[in-house]
């Protein structure tokens, strides 16, 4: 499933207390859906990354009380006492398999020697796939017969509509989307280099709106994040896109002409749905759908897509019922 669909799906398990575990590969976002997820839910997350424990970390360590004369065992001290949260176990197939052991009872009886995890804390947890030839381990049949298994997949739609709410550089959802098979591109037979991944377009999204980066670094820096054959087409990208005409210009009614080549309009639509973001004002609503009908289908059902996905009121301009009349068929 995509990022979207997650969103939706954890929800309901965090309310039914379902224990689930996300798979997938490096750099998709696992971890960020948990947390937008939990912040949604006005829950706290307590990140456990469990490859860097040993099973004393999970357990506790043992001390003598005198007054019984019984040796009892100290919890450690991010395991809560009270209060409502999500208890994360990150990258948990990544942890030894005294790890995972020690992991049993927390999971499966939401307990810990003497220690009882608040009633009010849901447990989800993540890691890699063997296959992406990331450092796992198989997890025990009794731990994975207590999640609800859910594969998280790379989605270009997902990432772009984070990436425009987030006010990432526009240029990058701009060239994935004229280029969607770098999403995710992972060679593995060059596997322990640089590759592109969601998390990795971020970092790159960044790079292009650090100021004080110099122009000759910039393939050295991009090439860092996602390679070096994904850095050069991306800059290629941005030398063709930088022809295009200015959005808020468009917007502003003083210019309307569509440009003719495709990688431009792919970075136009972007910089558009950013432009009208800043400043949603009926008039230059209007004319963000007035300028769209002028672009080919694919273009204008992209832009209305993406503009409607970020809550801008699209309905409500004059002309979106003729808009609809030319492409309804398409959205649909």
């Amino acid at each position: 499933m995509n990022a979207l669909e997650l969103a939706r799906v954890l929800p309901a398990l965090l309310e039914l207390g379902q224990p689930a575990f996300l798979w997938g590969p490096p750099g998709v976002g696992k971890s960020s859906v948990v947390h937008q997820v939990a912040a949604a839910a006005g829950l706290m997350v307590r990140d456990i990354r469990l490859a860097m424990c040993d099973p004393t970390d999970l357990r506790g360590i043992p001390f003598y009380d005198p007054e019984q004369r019984i040796a009892r065992w100290a919890p450690p001290e991010f395991l809560p006492k009270d209060g409502h949260g999500v208890i994360f176990l990150d990258e948990l197939n990544a942890a030894p398999p005294a790890v995972q052991a020690a992991a049993y009872q927390l999971v499966l009886d939401r307990k810990l020697g003497e220690y009882t995890l608040p009633e009010g804390y849901r447990i989800l947890a993540a890691g890699n796939r063997q296959s992406d030839l990331a450092v796992v381990y198989r997890m025990p049949s009794p731990l994975a017969n207590r999640f609800c298994h859910l594969e998280l997949e790379p989605d270009l739609e997902s990432w772009r509509r984070w990436a425009y709410a987030r006010g990432l550089n526009p240029a990058v959802a701009g060239f994935l989307s004229f280029r969607p098979q770098l999403l995710l591109a992972f060679d593995r037979e060059k596997a322990g280099g640089a590759f592109p991944t969601p998390r990795s377009w971020e970092f790159v999204a960044r790079i292009l709106s650090a100021q004080n980066l110099p122009e000759e670094s910039r393939l050295a820096a991009i090439s860092g994040c996602v390679g070096q054959a994904a850095a050069i087409e991306l800059l290629a990208f941005l030398e063709v896109a930088s022809r295009l005409p200015d959005a808020n210009a468009i917007l502003d009614g003083k210019y309307d002409s569509v440009p003719a080549q495709l990688s431009v309009i792919y970075a136009l639509v972007g910089s558009l749905i950013y432009a009208l973001r800043s400043n949603p004002s009926p008039e230059r609503r209007d004319r963000f759908v007035s300028y769209t009908m002028k672009l080919p289908a694919e273009f204008a059902v992209l832009a209305a897509r993406e503009a409607l996905a970020m809550k801008l009121p699209l309905g409500e301009s004059p002309r979106w019922a003729r808009w609809i009349e030319r492409f309804g068929d398409l959205v649909l």
